[in-house]
C-alpha cells in the first residue's frame, strides 16, 4: 500500500475514533437552559394558577411571570460534543455535574428537595402578600421533620406545635436550635408541644388549641465537628390564613418563584392592575417579612423571560451584577430587595415613570 494512502487511511481511522469518543465517552457535566415561564395572573394546564376563595378578588390583566431553569437529569451522561455545543450556545450553561447533584444526590432526592422548597415558597408568598395588605395571619413554630434514628423519633412528630423548650417560649424556628444547643450531649431537654392531631382538630373547628404536653428527650451528639447537642428535628413555621389561597402549578420546584407568587396574590386581592397591562417577569425567593433573596440561573431566566415577551424583569438585588453582564436586548432589569420595592417599581412601570426605576447595572 502506498505510504500516502496508508497515512490517509490512518488519519481517517483516527478521526473516526475521535468522533466516536466524542459521542460515546461521557463527561462529568450537566446543562442548564431557560425553562418555562408562567403568568401567575393567568391559567396553566387549563386552570388558574392562583385560586382564591372566601375573599373578594379582582380581575387582573398583564403579566407577572415566574421564570424557571431546565436542567439535565441526575442520571444523564453528557458527551464531549454536547458539552462543547452547550459552552458555545448563548442560551445554555454547562456546569459540573456535582453542582446540580452534589454528593451523588439522586433524581428522586433532588425532586423531593425542590418540591419541599417550592411548597415553603408558596406559604411564604401568601404570608408576605397578606402582611403587605395588613391582613392578619396566624403563625406558629412546628416540628417540620424528624430524623429517623435520632432521639426525637417516636417522641415528637411532624406538625407538632412547639410552644416552649425548657420553659422558654419559642417565637421563631431558630429559637429551638438555640435552646437545644445550650445543653451538652446526653443531657435532657423538655419540649412543650401541642400534638399535631390536637392542632389539626382545632384548626378544623376554627379554634385555638390549648392542650399541651411536655416531652422529655435525651440529647445526642451531632456528627459534625462541632459536636453539638441535638434531638434530631428541624423546626419550621406553619400558618393559618383567613381565607383559602391555592397555587396550582405542577412540575415546578425550588423556592425562586416566591416573589412572583406574592405579587400575583396581591394583584388578585386589590382593584386595578399592578402592571398596567405591561409584561413583567421576575424571580426571587421571599421570606415571610417580604425580604427578596437571590436565586440561581439568573442569566438563563432573563433569556427565557425575554423570549416569552417580557419588557421588565424584577431582579433580586444580589443577582443584579450577574444579570447585568448579559442582559437580553429590550429587557429592563429592575432591582428589588423587598416586596415593597417590587410594588413601588410596578407603580412606576404602569405609570410610565421608567426613569425612576432602580435598575441593575
Amino acid at each position: 500500500m502506498p505510504r500516502r494512502t496508508a497515512t490517509m487511511l490512518a488519519s481517517t481511522l483516527m478521526l473516526i475514533a475521535l468522533l466516536c469518543a466524542g459521542v460515546f465517552i461521557p463527561v462529568p457535566y450537566a446543562e442548564m437552559s431557560p425553562g418555562p415561564t408562567v403568568n401567575t395572573l393567568g391559567d396553566h394546564a387549563g386552570e388558574p394558577v392562583l385560586q382564591i376563595s372566601g375573599r373578594k378578588t379582582y380581575a387582573a390583566s398583564g403579566h407577572l411571570n415566574m421564570t424557571t431553569v431546565r436542567v439535565t437529569s441526575a442520571d444523564y451522561r453528557m458527551n464531549p460534543v454536547e458539552a462543547v455545543y452547550g459552552w458555545l450556545a448563548h442560551d445554555s450553561k454547562i456546569v459540573p455535574h456535582d453542582t446540580l447533584y452534589p454528593n451523588g444526590k439522586t433524581e428522586e432526592q433532588s425532586t423531593q428537595e425542590n418540591a419541599e422548597e417550592f411548597s415553603q415558597s408558596q406559604e411564604s408568598a401568601k404570608v408576605a402578600a397578606l402582611k403587605e395588605l395588613d391582613i392578619p395571619v396566624r403563625s406558629w413554630v412546628i416540628v417540620s421533620t424528624v430524623v429517623k434514628g435520632d432521639p426525637a423519633e417516636g417522641r415528637l412528630h411532624a406538625g407538632d406545635v412547639i410552644k416552649a423548650v425548657d420553659g422558654t417560649t419559642v417565637k421563631e424556628p431558630t429559637d429551638v436550635a438555640d435552646l437545644v444547643t445550650k445543653h451538652k450531649p446526653g443531657q435532657k431537654v423538655v419540649f412543650t408541644v401541642v400534638p399535631a392531631k390536637e392542632q389539626a382538630a382545632a384548626e378544623k373547628a376554627n379554634k385555638t388549641a390549648t392542650k399541651t404536653e411536655d416531652v422529655t428527650i435525651t440529647t445526642a451528639v451531632s456528627d459534625d465537628s462541632e459536636k453539638r447537642a441535638i434531638v434530631g428535628i428541624s423546626a419550621g413555621t406553619d400558618h393559618t390564613f383567613p381565607f383559602t389561597i391555592d397555587i396550582k402549578l405542577a412540575d415546578v420546584g425550588g423556592p425562586s418563584a416566591g416573589l412572583m407568587f406574592a405579587l400575583g396574590i396581591y394583584d388578585k386581592l386589590t382593584p386595578g392592575d399592578l402592571t398596567g397591562g405591561k409584561f413583567v417577569a421576575g424571580t426571587g425567593t421571599i421570606e415571610d417579612d417580604g425580604t427578596v433573596g437571590p436565586i440561581g440561573g439568573i442569566a438563563l431566566k432573563t433569556v427565557g423571560a425575554r423570549n416569552k415577551g417580557a419588557q421588565y424583569f424584577l431582579t433580586p438585588a444580589d443577582n443584579c451584577a450577574a444579570a447585568a453582564k448579559d442582559t437580553p436586548g429590550g429587557l429592563t432589569l429592575v432591582k428589588v430587595k423587598t416586596i415593597d420595592d417590587a410594588l413601588k417599581a410596578l407603580k412606576d412601570i404602569r405609570g410610565g415613570n421608567t426613569s425612576d426605576l432602580p435598575k441593575c447595572g
